[in-house]
């Protein structure tokens, strides 16, 4: 089971910031695919809505970030790639990467998303009420295609967890 056990948000200078926890454990057979070399890729994505009682809430702002998580055999350790837009083997483009000496080590980093901008102050109205709905996922039409054929109807696969909640800013000083 997945769930999202922290999630807040805080205001510094002109940045919105959101903090989550996501908790989850892999399935054996997702361990089993990751140690043979197939890498996961899990998706956060965070969505702003200004509420609005005449009609639906409005988006104001989407982002995503994309994890990529990986098993290198050859150093056996763990290699966890983070970027703003999709992850492909042809180019990872503007990413962070680390590596870990174990694989629940590389987990807590993927569950934990600390201070992740997604938001400038500007693109917001403080007057207005706003809604933020927080989505975690772990990204199945990434896999290779055999993977994908053969997750489809089984849980074991299923790692995904989203919450709505007001957006109440906190001020870091």
């Amino acid at each position: 089971m997945t769930e999202i056990s922290l999630l807040k948000f805080e205001r510094v200078g002109d940045a919105v910031l959101l903090t989550a926890t996501v908790k989850f454990d892999l399935s054996a057979a997702i361990e089993e695919a990751l140690l043979k070399g197939v890498p996961m890729i899990f998706v956060a994505e965070a969505d702003v809505f200004r509420e609005r009682w005449y009609w639906t809430n409005k988006k104001v702002v989407s982002v995503e970030r994309h994890m990529r998580l990986a098993y290198q055999p050859l150093t056996r350790r763990w290699r966890l790639n983070v970027a703003s837009g999709l992850i492909t083997n042809a180019a990872l483009g503007v990413a962070l990467n680390q590596n870990f000496e174990t694989l629940s080590d590389a987990l807590a980093a993927v569950q934990r998303l600390s201070r992740w901008k997604i938001a400038d102050v500007s693109e917001l109205d403080l007057e207005q009420r706003h809604l933020v709905e927080f989505r975690f996922r772990l990204d199945v039409s990434q896999l290779p295609r055999p993977f994908q054929i053969g997750t489809l109807g089984q849980s074991d696969w299923d790692i995904s967890a989203s919450s709505r909640v007001p957006l109440v800013l906190e001020s870091v000083k």
